[in-house]
């Protein structure tokens, strides 16, 4: 048995986490063993770097550091939690990766998109998921109604239309490596057809 890796990408508040557990739920109905883990924050020093970056407290974070914290949460990440569970042969399910820095850090921050997406790469090793779950809203209709915002939820609506249109981008460049769903289409149906997705990855061939 090999391990298989799944992540759930998009825009703040487009049902990732909600998504995220029912996928758990499905997995566990079929017996196999997996973990449920996230992007920044999945580790001890990933927590701390996640509050740090994204508590509005810290003031003004330069954006090139607050990137390479970003890489700095998902080495550890990585070394400490999702190679091991794939190295056992487990299912790993994610919520964000490499594509939510490039997205965020790179366009959302008006970054070079090559830079970001070069220290992400080689903080990760190179590691690539095998199936990229992308959950697509428009901003105008997901962050910008909460009214708690951290401060990345908190950086305009330009920047999550930055951030929407660049994940739509990277998922037209490698479409046999993503899923792209509308996001709001209803909570069972979403996660039905996830869970057809994912199933003939469980057992290939």
């Amino acid at each position: 048995m090999t391990g298989l890796f799944i992540v759930f990408e998009g825009g703040d508040r487009t049902g990732k986490s909600t998504q995220v557990r029912r996928l758990q739920a499905w997995l566990a109905e079929q017996g196999r063993p997996h973990i449920v883990t996230r992007q920044p924050g999945g580790t001890e020093l990933g927590a701390t770097l996640r509050r740090l970056v994204l508590d509005p407290a810290s003031g003004d974070v330069d954006h090139r550091a607050e990137a390479l914290m970003y890489a700095a949460d998902k080495a550890q990440h990585v070394h400490e939690v999702i190679r091991p569970a794939l190295g056992r042969g487990e299912v790993v399910v994610c919520d964000r990766f490499v594509d939510s820095m490039i997205a965020y850090q790179g366009a959302g921050r008006n970054l070079a998109l090559d830079e970001v997406g070069d220290i992400a790469w080689w903080a990760v090793g190179g590691l690539r998921p095998d199936l990229t779950i992308l959950l697509d809203a428009n901003p105008d209709e997901a962050v910008s109604i909460k009214q708690h915002k951290d401060r990345l939820e908190s950086a305009g609506l330009d920047f999550h239309r930055r951030v929407r249109q660049h994940f739509l981008d990277l998922a037209a460049q490698r479409p046999e490596e993503y899923f792209v769903m509308k996001a709001f289409s209803g909570r069972d149906q979403m996660a039905a057809q996830i869970a057809a997705r994912v199933a003939p990855l469980l057992d290939p061939g």
